[in-house]
């Protein structure tokens, strides 16, 4: 089955959040069991692209999980932003007053794909993209952060 590498990586974060995934050889054979094949090589490359770090769980058992500056920006999402939308390749994120600025700096520690520059005001944040499909893409992924938290 073929499958774009966003999907893909959407897919790898769902598998990470929902339970432990100490190996990349778990990994495949998860993304395998939901019909992904993936190669050895490509799976690295995903992990370094999300940012994947391992670290010990609550169990004391290793697991790939997203570094600590995802996380936060996942968590501020839930807390802060009550609206996502975007026009032509802006992204548009609406905020509790007082939050956007703290939300952006979230945003920005997180290498996005496409991200050309943000502003944020103080309950705004305005996202550059490059083209209408990565406003769409990012759109999508902080609107399921943003139901993710709730």
């Amino acid at each position: 089955m073929q499958i774009m590498k966003n999907q893909r990586h959407e897919l790898i974060l769902e598998i990470i959040n929902s339970q432990p995934v100490p190996t990349q050889e778990l990994l495949a054979e998860l993304l395998a069991q939901k019909g992904i094949k993936t190669t050895q090589a490509t799976l690295s490359r995903d992990i370094q692209q999300l940012s994947l770090v391992k670290q010990r769980d609550v169990n004391g058992v290793y697991r790939y999980t997203l570094p600590a500056a995802a996380a936060e920006e996942k968590s501020l999402f839930a807390e802060a932003v009550l609206s996502v939308d975007y026009a032509m390749n802006i992204i548009v994120l609406k905020c509790r007053a007082g939050m956007a600025q703290g939300t952006c700096v979230a945003i920005d520690s997180v290498n996005h794909e496409g991200v050309v520059g943000t502003i944020a005001g103080d309950d705004t944040i305005f996202i550059l993209v490059r083209s209408e499909a990565d406003a769409k893409k990012l759109s999508r992924k902080f609107k399921s952060e943003l139901f993710y938290g709730r």
